[in-house]
């Protein structure tokens, strides 16, 4: 709790509630049993405490009722009564969340889970237990060394315990701050986003920290495969190699395996992309490195919001490259007076999901390799690198 009144409830009473607009966070700093079959917490309460319960969805997007529907709900219970029997007693708080949600894309799963996580419990210094609910196992093994950097405890999952734990403490929900964001001013011991850059190089054992440290620039080019893919990627690479880059093309399936993925991008000294999930492994470039984010039509705004405005938290530099409309592949659908390129608000002002049906679900791209090339060689620059002349 940051705010004087949550810190006064919370000395005073043992419990209180952190609402944002995305994150609803409880605390309660006095003993509590947790019945992991019913995920009640049974927070032992004076008898001059008033009782009643809060029931917390543990995800960060609170202002999200689809996504919210999908998360298993926590009943926080305050009661002079006296509560059930505990099965195990555990001597470190617990940190409950849920891996429901967005989880299956990369941005979500880093902006809504990780990073929140990291925010509400590094403080513990591993001295802390994660129940997850909604429990996905593909996603404990993917995170499986952040979770054990973070815990020194394994993930407990509470479908398949059925138990009834005490806990001297329990956090139910994780802190958001905003997009691939850390307030440090907002953070107990004030980390900000270099210190997860920081956190994620010893997870993964990552050992080149800055982008001086390459003897040549490595270019990882992220393919896209459904929507928003490069139609004319071979040009694309070709011309990449010319201007004296080496060239990794990477397809969404190695993204999966983090443990390789992660130190194959912290040996590169330029990611391109076009706007979606796969620039959230920006996250593990070196310092200085450079992310080129390819701008779709009508997506100004998520891609200034989402990689644009974080990049300069983490140490990475940033260029964009918007396209023109000739470049998108909607100009061939809709013509290209049509409202869908000259005015995309008109579009999303029908709803979001009609935009995104168009620009982000139905665009793909069509680079033109002349003007994209002068941003290549401004990423060149702006690595200390000579462009050569034969380029």
């Amino acid at each position: 709790m940051q705010t004087g009144e949550d810190r006064t409830k919370l000395e005073a009473t043992g419990f209180a509630c952190d609402s944002a607009p995305h994150s609803l966070v409880c605390i309660a700093n006095r003993p509590v049993k947790i019945d992991t079959s019913t995920m009640k917490v049974h927070v032992l309460s004076d008898l001059d405490t008033p009782q009643g319960t809060t029931t917390v969805k543990p995800y960060a997007r609170q202002e999200d009722e689809d996504v919210l529907k999908y998360i298993t709900p926590v009943h926080i219970l305050h009661e002079n009564i006296t509560p059930p029997t505990c099965h195990y007693t555990h001597h470190v708080p617990a940190v409950i969340f849920s891996s429901s949600g967005f989880t299956g894309n990369q941005f979500h799963e880093f902006n809504e889970i990780i990073i929140p996580l990291f925010i509400t419990s590094r403080h513990f210094l591993s001295n802390v237990q994660f129940i997850l609910i909604d429990h996905k196992p593909w996603f404990v093994d993917k995170y499986e060394r952040i979770f054990a950097q973070l815990s020194r405890y394994e993930v407990m999952n509470p479908a398949v315990n059925g138990s009834v734990h005490c806990f001297p403490g329990a956090v139910v929900g994780l802190k958001f701050h905003d997009n691939l964001a850390l307030n440090s001013s907002d953070i107990p011991i004030g980390y900000s986003m270099l210190d997860f850059k920081q956190f994620l190089r010893e997870s993964y054992n990552l050992k080149v920290k800055n982008v001086l440290e390459a003897e040549r620039p490595v270019l990882i080019l992220i393919s896209r495969q459904r929507t928003r893919k490069f139609l004319n990627e071979g040009k694309m690479v070709a011309m990449m190699e010319k201007l004296g880059y080496q060239v990794i093309v990477i397809l969404p399936k190695t993204m999966k395996n983090l443990e390789k993925f992660s130190k194959l991008v912290s040996s590169c000294s330029v990611m391109v992309g076009a706007h979606g999930a796969g620039l959230a492994d920006a996250l593990f470039l070196p310092a200085g490195a450079v992310m080129v984010q390819v701008v779709p039509l009508g997506l100004d705004w998520p891609s200034n919001a989402y990689y644009g405005e974080p990049a300069r938290d983490m140490g990475v530099q940033y260029l964009k490259y918007k396209i023109e409309p000739e470049e998108s592949s909607l100009v061939d659908l809709y013509g290209r007076d049509h409202p869908a390129i000259v005015d995309p608000a008109s579009v999303f002002s029908k709803g979001y999901q009609v935009g995104r049906a168009v620009y982000v679900d139905g665009q793909n791209i069509k680079i033109d390799l002349v003007r994209f090339r002068k941003t290549l060689v401004e990423a060149l620059k702006l690595l200390g690198r000579p462009v050569t002349s034969s380029s």
